[in-house]
């Protein structure tokens, strides 16, 4: 008689032991795969809106600091416009979009204004807000967002987080944030005089709360030539993928620009890294509890199976088999009984998932093929690790005691 005979005599004979062994496996796999089936979306999810909190890096001039980015100083340093061609080729992953930017403060008719010269599709990519206004921007490529992440609404139905094209500003249009609308009695279509040039008034801002409500944004070639600063920028901004951040993006951009002085916008880095954290340790805490009481639950069912059969090893030593056999035996079952428990973990699991996720998340959980083979590992790894000290005492029964108990 062969070990997989012997297991599935075991499995037909103890079948309300074999359903209670299972049930330990089945409901620890259904919830790690419920748990993850909810989280991967939730994490494509925050993905999206991590990316709509916007640029988080800047890269300033040696000279200058963040005060004189936010006070558009009117002697402030500026850097080579090629600065952002040097960041693009050099192909550092995590860098998701750059707007370089060109700032002064300007008289427009009474009032004292600052003037920014930005290249549209760029800005207006790294300012989600502003796409409330009905601008939209370049198309997104987040480089290091979850699988099939990248440009899904995951649930989300407002537009104004879709990345799309929006032509180019012309030469002579203009963008007003809000307050420096309401202080210039400016609307969608006036014009303005900035420098001695007229621009028309392509669009106001919705308000923001930031510095661009109090600022006008023109095309940054023709603020170039207004200012008579040619090819230079006073700031570039990235959009930087947070994990790419803490990996030591900021270092990796140092080497490309070492004349530059680069920094991150410390809330948005903040958020984006501990919501990041946040996600994989709920994931992992689960992990580790389910993986011990699993284990517990298995090595406990094993051992009173075992104690039930003690007359039958002790019989079964008697007629040769070995200390190796018994193992086996007792491990084989307990692999068995991770497979089934894991595939119909598996599959409540992601049911479980999809029926969940709307409820609790707000968000349509697909099922996750790939989760298979991490149910079976587990499931499989559990069981066995649970059935490895119950195989070892069992390998120790005395056969001849046991015939002098019956």
């Amino acid at each position: 008689m062969n070990i997989r005979k012997l297991v599935w005599l075991e499995f037909k004979q103890h079948k309300s032991q074999l359903i209670s062994g299972l049930l330990a496996i089945t409901l620890g796999i259904a919830v790690i795969v419920g748990i993850r089936s909810i989280s991967v979306v939730s994490e494509k999810a925050v993905a999206v809106n991590l990316d709509n909190l916007g640029a988080n890096i800047l890269v300033l001039p040696q000279a200058s600091n963040v005060d004189n980015y936010y006070a558009a100083d009117i002697d402030a340093p500026t850097m080579p416009e090629e600065y952002v061609d040097r960041i693009v080729s050099s192909n550092l992953e995590g860098v998701d979009n750059l707007s370089p930017k060109l700032t002064r403060r300007v008289k427009v008719g009474t009032e004292n204004v600052v003037l920014t010269g930005i290249l549209p599709k760029n800005e207006i990519t790294s300012k989600p807000m502003w796409q409330q206004s009905g601008l939209l921007g370049n198309d997104l490529k987040a480089s290091c967002a979850p699988s099939n992440a990248v440009n899904q609404s995951n649930g989300y139905e407002d537009e104004k987080l879709q990345r799309k094209v929006i032509d180019s500003l012309g030469a002579d249009e203009c963008l007003l944030g809000s307050t420096i609308s309401r202080k210039l009695k400016l609307v969608d279509g006036s014009s303005v005089i900035i420098l001695g040039e007229t621009f028309k008034v392509s669009r106001v801002l919705n308000e923001t709360g930031t510095v661009d409500d109090d600022r006008i944004f023109i095309h940054l070639h023709k603020a170039q030539e207004l200012l008579k600063i040619p090819n230079q920028v006073s700031a570039i901004e990235i959009m930087g993928c947070c994990n790419a951040i803490s990996d030591g993006l900021l270092s990796k951009l140092r080497n490309v620009l070492p004349d530059t002085r680069i920094t991150t916008i410390g809330q948005i880095v903040a958020t984006q890294i501990q919501t990041n954290k946040m996600m994989n340790k709920v994931s992992l805490i689960f992990l580790i509890i389910i993986i011990f009481v699993g284990g517990i639950s298995i090595g406990n069912f094993m051992w009173a199976n075992i104690n039930e059969r003690r007359k039958e090893i002790g019989m079964l030593r008697m007629i040769g088999f070995n200390k190796a056999t018994i193992y086996q035996m007792i491990l084989a079952k307990a692999f068995v009984l991770g497979i089934i428990g894991g595939i119909i973990g598996y599959i409540l699991g992601t049911a479980a998932g999809v029926w969940l996720g709307p409820e609790l998340a707000g968000l349509p959980v697909q099922p996750i093929p790939s989760l298979i083979l991490i149910s079976l590992c587990i499931s499989i790894g559990v069981s066995l690790l649970g059935s490895i000290l119950p195989a070892y005492l069992a390998g120790r029964i005395d056969p001849f005691k046991n015939m002098q108990e019956v």
